[in-house]
């Protein structure tokens, strides 16, 4: 009786634990991220089960989560990112090539955008050694991307970020990132880089690509491509 006690609690154990994976898996997550429903993540990152262990797949959307508050929700902002950043230097030995220095930088990122560092240049140096570090990777691409995407001149530009942003693209052609929001992210960016630069004819067309792809990328269906199609 007691090995058949034992028995049930271990496959109820092994039940609950595939739900919560299932729960927050990355196609639930990629869609909570197009729909905008950032409260998916909120759940994941705040739920202490994923501590312990932690690993590089949490501190993955973490990194994403705190861009999205340090965007969206400065005032609740900096206890995550405080957080994030014990979390890269825990994992850091744990972490391929390149993605230790991508997420120190992104850190930094955020401090600075909420006041609590001043080290630009210092972030801004951190994601090109990981670019360098990891020249065929779409996430570390993708990240350096973004920052020459936002550096001032003569930093960056949006011309050079979208070399980055297409290289990273054409790399999460790969199944494995279909179902990560990285390759959205990167597709979005590099719409965008057309319609900084004044290529507007070329960001209609790409944005309509991402939507034939990811027809429900809210922010592409119904904020940027209508914007474009005004203008």
């Amino acid at each position: 009786m007691k090995r058949r006690f034992t028995i049930l609690l271990l496959t109820l154990s092994t039940v609950i634990t595939l739900f919560a994976q299932n729960k927050h898996s990355d196609s639930i997550m990629l869609a909570a991220y197009l729909s905008e429903d950032m409260s998916v993540w909120r759940e994941y990152v705040d739920d202490p089960t994923h501590l312990s262990p932690l690993t590089t797949d949490f501190l993955f959307y973490e990194y994403g989560f705190c861009g999205y508050m340090v965007d969206r929700d400065k005032a609740h902002a900096l206890p995550y990112v405080k957080r994030y950043k014990q979390h890269v230097e825990s994992l850091r030995q744990l972490l391929p090539a390149g993605h230790y220095e991508m997420y120190l930088s992104a850190a930094y990122v955020y401090e600075l955008r909420l006041h609590e560092s001043m080290h630009p240049l210092k972030a801004m140096n951190m994601a090109k050694d990981a670019a360098q570090k990891a020249t065929n990777d779409p996430l570390v691409l993708a990240y350096y991307g973004t920052s020459l995407f936002y550096a001032p001149k003569p930093f960056g530009s949006k011309q050079e970020a979208l070399k980055y942003f297409e290289k990273a693209e054409l790399l999460s052609r790969d199944q494995k990132w279909h179902d990560c929001w990285i390759r959205p992210n990167v597709m979005m960016y590099i719409a965008q880089c057309y319609a900084k630069t004044g290529n507007t004819s070329a960001a209609i067309s790409w944005s309509q690509d991402i939507l034939r792809e990811y027809p429900d990328y809210l922010y592409i269906r119904n904020t940027f491509l209508p914007a474009l199609q005004a203008e």
